[in-house]
């Protein structure tokens, strides 16, 4: 690594706009690699550092470069809860379908972690699939409801995942459902969406059967 490339990736993680700005102007290498093959926009997302990530963007900054986890400036955003690097990324294209190690996409981290300003703002603004399946065999819905407490923000995730058609009755992989799930650990009110969900999609589609009989 050189001289510039370095200080680029230092002034990316202190979030350091002048230095950042020095740096590209040296030809340092906008997509640059630390040891852990993090680019200077994946250093900037970490650390939500929107002046730095906007420099780096009209730079050309890619989006969805991985480092050597499996982690990109979008994916990150995701576990950061960032909504402002989320709508700051998005103008650049980022793969809504890129994968992390877990093979879960964007949404699922958020969900996981309680981020519902993230959750909302995903779900509203782009075509994230709602029931993406990681490598765990559970989707966003699953994961705020086992990964979840079971409080305020799980809730109002459970229902805003909902709200966007997510289906209630897609179980993991030992045919458990999110109600199931949410009966088990004692979480009621989260049962009680979930449940309402349910019957409501069951009535939807024994009313379409019957369309379809007559």
């Amino acid at each position: 690594m050189n001289a510039h490339d370095r200080l680029l990736l230092d002034g990316a993680r202190r979030g350091d706009p002048a230095a950042v700005s020095a740096a590209l102007a040296a030809g340092a290498a906008v997509e640059a690699r630390d040891d852990q093959l993090r680019t200077p926009l994946l250093l900037a997302a970490l650390g939500d550092h929107l002046a730095v990530a906007e420099l780096l963007l009209a730079a050309g900054a890619d989006p969805n470069a991985p480092d050597s986890r499996e982690d990109s400036p979008w994916l990150v955003t995701g576990v950061t809860g960032s909504v402002r690097m989320m709508r700051l990324l998005l103008p650049a294209g980022p793969d809504l379908k890129q994968r992390n190690r877990f093979g879960g996409i964007s949404l699922i981290p958020a969900a996981e972690r309680g981020h519902t300003a993230y959750v909302r703002a995903v779900l509203d603004e782009t075509a994230i699939d709602v029931d993406h399946v990681n490598r765990l065999g559970w989707t966003a819905l699953l994961e705020a409801v086992i990964l979840g407490d079971g409080g305020p923000r799980h809730e109002e995730i459970v229902a805003l995942l909902l709200a966007a058609g997510a289906d209630p009755a897609l179980a993991d992989r030992d045919g458990v459902t999110p109600y199931e799930h949410a009966a088990r650990r004692g979480f009621e009110g989260m049962a009680r969406i979930l449940r309402a969900a349910e019957e409501s999609a069951a009535a939807e589609a024994a009313a379409s059967e019957g369309e379809s009989d007559r």
